[in-house]
């Protein structure tokens, strides 16, 4: 498995917190905060199981788990941004992260 993706997740998990900081505490923003720090954070903490996957199988599982949670914060920063709660920069910047 590759370092370099191990640090492109956590860095991205870590911007994720800095974005939550981020947010109006409103209705609609401390929801958006809690399922962005949820998602954005089991990116990096399962990519980090998948490279102690057991077998192919559980490897396989765990990527899914990343992709589908990375895919998740894709959709809160598409709302976040179409929403204008926070700068079109540092989304664009915490994207090129993951990507």
């Amino acid at each position: 498995m590759s370092k370099e993706l191990l640090d492109r997740t956590k860095k991205f998990s870590l911007d994720v917190l800095r974005l939550a900081e981020m947010l109006p505490n409103t209705y609609a923003g401390n929801h958006i905060r809690s399922q962005l720090i949820r998602a954005g954070t089991s990116v990096a903490a399962n990519y980090r199981a998948a490279r102690l996957g057991q077998s192919r199988a559980s490897f396989i599982a765990k990527i899914s788990i990343v992709i589908e949670e990375a895919d998740e914060c894709a959709f809160w920063y598409e709302i976040l941004k179409e929403e204008r709660f926070v700068s079109h920069s540092f989304i664009r910047s915490s994207i090129k992260r993951i990507k």
